[in-house]
């Protein structure tokens, strides 16, 4: 019994300097940070849906398609990748990716 409790004691005390070593944080914890990257691109996939319907209303083309329906896949993998705590390369690759899908769109499109 005295051993268990010894031993108890001695995790208590490394979780405690474990809590002393950690800094203070002044940003979002990662729970959150996964969160708010989910609905980003949660929200971004919706706004590329909502242009997709739009530019396809105004000029069908395979290419609209192909730029727009990448971007939505693009999104879809930034949502998992953030469900999977891969967050900052969510991020890089959302921005990125969004960005390309925008000026492919003004550059290559009519």
């Amino acid at each position: 019994m005295r051993g268990e409790e010894g031993d108890a004691a001695g995790e208590f005390e490394e979780l405690d300097e474990l809590e002393e070593e950690t800094p203070n944080r002044v940003g979002l914890t990662p729970r959150q940070a996964r969160r708010i990257r989910i609905v980003l691109a949660s929200v971004l996939m919706a706004a590329m849906a909502v242009v997709l319907v739009v530019r396809l209303a105004s000029r069908t083309s395979v290419l609209v398609v192909g730029v727009y329906g990448a971007a939505l896949v693009l999104c879809g993998v930034v949502i998992e990748l953030s469900r999977h705590g891969r967050t900052r390369l969510g991020t890089w690759l959302l921005g990125i990716g969004l960005a390309a899908a925008l000026a492919s769109d003004w550059l290559l499109l009519p």
